[in-house]
C-alpha cells in the first residue's frame, strides 16, 4: 500500500430499508439501488484509489457500483447487490487489492446530534427546500445527526428506519461529516435515535 494512505471507513449494511433505498436511488450516479440489497460503503484517502478499487471489485464479484465520488479530501465508493455474499465477497477483494485488514479502518464517532420537537412551520418550509427525501410537517419531531467518517451515516440512518416509523429526509455521507436528518413523533425518533447511535458505536476499528 502506498505510504499516506488511509482506509477511513469499511461500511457494509446488511439490507437496505424500504425509504433508505428510495433515498439512495435519487442520488446515486451508477446502478440503481433497491430496498432489500446488502450495500458496502468504502471511503479513503487519497481519494483517486477509488477508481483502481472499483474497477477490481466489480470485475471480480456479481456487486454493482452505485457511487464513486472523489471530492476535496477523501474517495468513497458503494456496491450492492442482492446477494449479500456477493457484497462480502467484494469487501474482501477491496480489502486483499488495498493491502489492509479491516481493523485498520477508522473508528467512527458521533460529532453532534440534536432531537427538535414541535418543529415550527416556517423552519420546516425552510429545511423542506434541501430535502431528496421525505417533507418535514410543523408539529413534527426532527432528529439532527452529525458523525465522521461521512460513510457511516448511511448505516445509522438504515438501522433508525429498521428501528421505528420515522421519515428519512436528508443523508448527504461524502465528505468530513456525514449528516441525517429525520422526522417523526418524538417516541420514534427516540428510538431511532437509539438505533442509530447504537450501529455507529458498534464499529470498531483504529482512534482517529
Amino acid at each position: 500500500m502506498a505510504e499516506g494512505f488511509e482506509l477511513r471507513a469499511y461500511c457494509y449494511l446488511d439490507r437496505m430499508q424500504p425509504q433508505y433505498a428510495a433515498f439512495n436511488g435519487t442520488v446515486t450516479q451508477g446502478d440503481l439501488p433497491v430496498e432489500g440489497m446488502a450495500s458496502l460503503y468504502v471511503e479513503m484517502a487519497p481519494g483517486n484509489w477509488v477508481f483502481r478499487i472499483v474497477d477490481v471489485a466489480v470485475k471480480s464479484t456479481g456487486a454493482r457500483p452505485g457511487s464513486q465520488i472523489v471530492e476535496r479530501e477523501f474517495g468513497m465508493f458503494e456496491l450492492h447487490s442482492h446477494s449479500q455474499a456477493d457484497v462480502q465477497r467484494a469487501g474482501e477483494v477491496v480489502l486483499a487489492e488495498l493491502g489492509v485488514e479491516l481493523a485498520e479502518r477508522l473508528e467512527p464517532f458521533i460529532a453532534s446530534m440534536q432531537v427538535i420537537t414541535n418543529v415550527d412551520p416556517y423552519q420546516a418550509q425552510l429545511l423542506n427546500r434541501f430535502t431528496r427525501g421525505s417533507m418535514l410537517v410543523a408539529g413534527e419531531t426532527m432528529l439532527v445527526l452529525e458523525c465522521a467518517p461521512a460513510a457511516y451515516i448511511n448505516l445509522a440512518a438504515n438501522e433508525a428506519e429498521k428501528a421505528a416509523a420515522v421519515n428519512l429526509m436528508h443523508i448527504p455521507s461524502v465528505g468530513r461529516f456525514g449528516r441525517l436528518w429525520m422526522s417523526g413523533s418524538e417516541a420514534d425518533i427516540l428510538a431511532a435515535r437509539d438505533a442509530a447511535v447504537t450501529a455507529i458505536e458498534s464499529i470498531d476499528g483504529r482512534s482517529a
